[in-house]
C-alpha cells in the first residue's frame, strides 16, 4: 500500500475548533502534570469536540510504543522496561482535580515488559479508584502478547468497559497493523475478556476508508459478536502524515449510518458510528453509566 497525499476534505466532513471552558482546563491539567492522551499522541482530530465536553483519554506507559503500526502517530521504540513509578500517583491526583465521573484510559503497546505492563495499568486503576470511588473506568488495552493471565489482572483492577481495537478488516491487518497484531489474536483477546470478566463490557473499534468492502466490514463485525463484543465504533482513517498508511476514500456518513444499524441489528447493544467517531469516542459515556446504574439497581 502505496502511501500518497491525503485527499482534500469532503464539505460534509467537519472538524470543530478549540472551544469552552472544559478544553481549556484538560489542556492546562496535562500541562501541569506532564500525562500524554491518546488525543494528542494519536492526533485525534476529534479532540476538540471531546475536550470541550470535558473529557479525555489518557496513555499510560509513556509515550513510546513497541509496536509499529502503519496507521498510528504514536511513536515507535524501545522503552527498555522504563516505567514511571509516579504515574499512578499522577493519574489519580489529576483525575481527581478534574472532578468527572468516566474516564478512558489507553496504554501503548509494551511488548519489552514480560506482562504487557498489565500489573502497571491494574496499580494506576487501583489509584485512580482510591482517589474517586464511585468513577467508572473504561480500559482501551494492547493485545498484551495474547497474555490472558496479564489481561485478567486488568480485568479484576476496577474497571467496568474493557476495550481492544480490532482496527480493520481481516484481508488488511498484515498491511495496517504490525505483524505481532495478529487479527485472530485480538478477537481470542476479547473472546477471553467475557469469559474471564462476565460482568464487564466489551468495546472494539474498526476504521474505515482503507479500502475495505462493505461485507468485509460486515464480516468483522460478525467476527467481533461471535466473541461476545458488547460494543463496537466506526470511524473515518484519516493519515497522520504522508509517511502513514494512505487513505483510500472518504466514507459518507450516510453509509456510517447505514453499518451502525447493521451493528445493532447484530446484537451489539451500542453502536457509535460516524466520520469523527474513534474508540473512546465521549458519546459512548452517557449510554455506559446507564448501564451501570441500571445494573446496580437489579
Amino acid at each position: 500500500m502505496k502511501t500518497q497525499k491525503r485527499p482534500a476534505l469532503p464539505e460534509w466532513f467537519k472538524i470543530r475548533p478549540p472551544s469552552t471552558e472544559s478544553f481549556e482546563k484538560i489542556k492546562k491539567q496535562l500541562q501541569t502534570t506532564g500525562l500524554k492522551t491518546v488525543c494528542e499522541e494519536a492526533h485525534c482530530p476529534n479532540l476538540s469536540e471531546c475536550w470541550s465536553g470535558g473529557t479525555a483519554t489518557f496513555m499510560l506507559l509513556g509515550e513510546t510504543c513497541t509496536r509499529g503500526c502503519r496507521f498510528c502517530a504514536v511513536k515507535t521504540g524501545n522503552p527498555h522496561q522504563e516505567v514511571d513509578p509516579l504515574e499512578p500517583y499522577k493519574i489519580s491526583q489529576s483525575i481527581k482535580k478534574m472532578n468527572i465521573d468516566y474516564i478512558v484510559l489507553t496504554m501503548v503497546a509494551r511488548d519489552d515488559i514480560p506482562d504487557g505492563g498489565a500489573a502497571h495499568i491494574a496499580q494506576c486503576i487501583r489509584a485512580i479508584h482510591k482517589e474517586n470511588p464511585k468513577i467508572l473506568i473504561e480500559m482501551l488495552a494492547s493485545d498484551l502478547r495474547g497474555n490472558a493471565v496479564a489481561l485478567k489482572v486488568i480485568l479484576e483492577s476496577g474497571i467496568v468497559v474493557f476495550a481492544h481495537n480490532i482496527e480493520t478488516t481481516e484481508g488488511l491487518t498484515k498491511f495496517v497493523r504490525d505483524g505481532r497484531a495478529a487479527y485472530a489474536q485480538s478477537l481470542q483477546v476479547l473472546k477471553n475478556a467475557k469469559k474471564i470478566a462476565q460482568n464487564i463490557y466489551t468495546k472494539s473499534s474498526i476504521m474505515l476508508g482503507l479500502g475495505e468492502t462493505e461485507e468485509e466490514i460486515i464480516q468483522t463485525m460478525k467476527d467481533l459478536r461471535d466473541v461476545g463484543t458488547d460494543m463496537l465504533t466506526l470511524g473515518q482513517y484519516l493519515p497522520p502524515s504522508e509517511t502513514h498508511i494512505s487513505l483510500k476514500e472518504y466514507v459518507h456518513p450516510d453509509q456510517f449510518k447505514k453499518l451502525e444499524k447493521i451493528g445493532l441489528d447484530l446484537g451489539f447493544i451500542y453502536v457509535a458510528s460516524g466520520p469523527l467517531v474513534r474508540s473512546s469516542y465521549k458519546a459512548g459515556e452517557l449510554f455506559v453509566k446507564t448501564l451501570v446504574k441500571s445494573d446496580n439497581s437489579k
